[in-house]
């Protein structure tokens, strides 16, 4: 695609991230097939190739971003599908967040607007707040239904909800830590022999306060691999919530804060990975590289830590387990690849690899490459698109008539929760339980795995 960027323009190492991605662009339209909007809306606004023209014309020309410009903007959920199916390599993550960077910087918004997004900017990347406030929350429930039929209110109809499943998974994980506690429960756990490998755990900020099952799960998974499990001080918020809502100095102080607090433990002793819990954050802290390119002092730490971020099931797979299985009845999980992974992160098969060496029966379902539609805090602030996307999703996996539905991300397993009978867990405690943890609270029904469902992980 031809570009009309100016030097002044280029000077800027955002826009000339942006400029390069746009030039790669060859109008071919691969990506409009892919894009969940289009897909759901028809509007050549709303897909990959219709969003890189409104960005190119705004940047080029530098002029202030109007509402309908902004508004297929914010309907981008960056889930990346377009760049994992692009021929040409575009770059759309480099596009779009420049662009959501500009409009933040260029553009005014409605104050009902820009009050909700203060408040998630303020409050979700903290997990002492975020408790608080879904505590708070419990006041305005009973208005839940009357916010959901009232268009300007779905957004805090949407928090609602969100608070009414975070309160069941923590009952949830009570209930589990309270028949079968979590060993790791300091700063660090050593369980294996010496010469064993040191892995960090990313908790994030979401995650831990929604869902701390998770990161018991992935705990014991890693303890019985023969790992040692490195918790660090002032680990927390990675900036993603703060980077999807184009406050790009906000989430490059978050980044700087989290890459201060893993040196400091490299420096200390050398780390095989850092396992990131919440997938959603992964492809952010892999791009750390790119967020704090600029900044001399963290630039090199930064790409040290990007490179050490893992997803828990590329670290199962490098230490080189492997199931033991003898192929009898299985429990038949629905996996969702979450958009973080696949398409954030080039982390497609492995999951259900690690599932399937488990003895569980993978099933995939039918357009696997679109987003459920939660999206970091896309599910709040486009809650109408949100919904329509998930009743999909959940069609879509209902289908494969699964016991379980399994994913990496614990935004997808909210969404998918609200959205589906179908019990929801995360692919760690699928693990877990098959290696020996205990089982989901979610699998009301059914046995424990043993021999005859993948009952061990051994090395080779």
């Amino acid at each position: 695609m031809q570009t009309r960027f100016d030097a002044a323009h280029l000077t800027d190492a955002g826009t000339a991230a942006a400029a390069g991605a746009i030039r790669k662009c060859v109008h071919c339209g691969f990506c409009t097939a892919t894009c969940p909007t289009y897909v759901l809306l028809g509007d050549e606004l709303d897909s990959p190739r219709g969003r890189i023209y409104l960005i190119k014309n705004m940047l080029e020309r530098g002029t202030k971003p109007g509402p309908e410009v902004v508004k297929h903007l914010d309907r981008c959920l960056s889930c990346l599908s377009c760049e994992t199916h692009c021929p040409s390599g575009v770059s759309y993550r480099r596009i779009i967040d420049e662009g959501r960077t500009y409009v933040e910087a260029h553009h005014r918004r409605a104050l009902t607007d820009r009050l909700l997004r203060s408040v998630l900017a303020r409050v979700l990347p903290f997990r002492d707040r975020m408790r608080a406030a879904l505590a708070l929350a419990a006041l305005a429930q009973p208005f839940e239904s009357f916010a959901e039929r009232r268009a300007a209110l779905r957004p805090l109809a949407a928090l609602l909800h969100l608070r009414r499943v975070a309160r069941a998974s923590r009952a949830r994980h009570d209930a589990i830590s309270a028949q079968s506690p979590c060993t790791a429960t300091g700063s660090r756990s050593q369980i294996a022999s010496g010469g064993s490998r040191r892995i960090g755990i990313a908790g994030g900020c979401v995650g831990p306060v929604l869902d701390p099952g998770i990161e018991a799960a992935t705990v014991r998974l890693l303890e019985r691999a023969g790992c040692e499990v490195v918790r660090v001080a002032g680990e927390g918020c990675c900036g993603a919530l703060s980077h999807h809502l184009g406050r790009e100095q906000e989430a490059r102080r978050f980044a700087r804060l989290q890459v201060h607090a893993w040196q400091r433990e490299i420096d200390r002793a050398p780390l095989h990975a850092i396992v990131v819990t919440t997938s959603g954050c992964a492809p952010v802290i892999r791009d750390y590289g790119h967020l704090l390119g600029e900044d001399a002092r963290y630039r090199e730490s930064a790409a040290r830590v990007a490179a050490l971020a893992k997803d828990l099931s590329e670290v199962l797979l490098s230490l080189g387990l492997r199931a033991v299985t003898s192929g009898s009845r299985r429990m038949v999980v629905a996996y969702h690849p979450a958009c973080s992974l696949q398409h954030g992160c080039g982390v497609t098969s492995e999951p259900a690899k690690l599932l399937a060496q488990a003895g569980f029966e993978v099933r995939m379902p039918s357009e696997a490459h679109l987003c459920c539609g939660s999206a970091g805090t896309y599910n709040i602030l486009q809650p109408d698109i949100a919904g329509q996307l998930g009743a999909r999703k959940a069609a879509a996996l209902a289908a494969l008539e699964p016991d379980v539905i399994a994913t990496g991300n614990i935004g997808c397993m909210m969404q998918i929760r609200s959205m589906s009978r179908i019990p929801v867990v995360h692919v760690a405690q699928l693990l877990d339980w098959a290696t020996g943890g205990p089982k989901p609270i979610e699998l009301a029904r059914g046995t424990r795995p043993t021999a005859e469902a993948g009952s061990a992980m051994a090395r080779r």
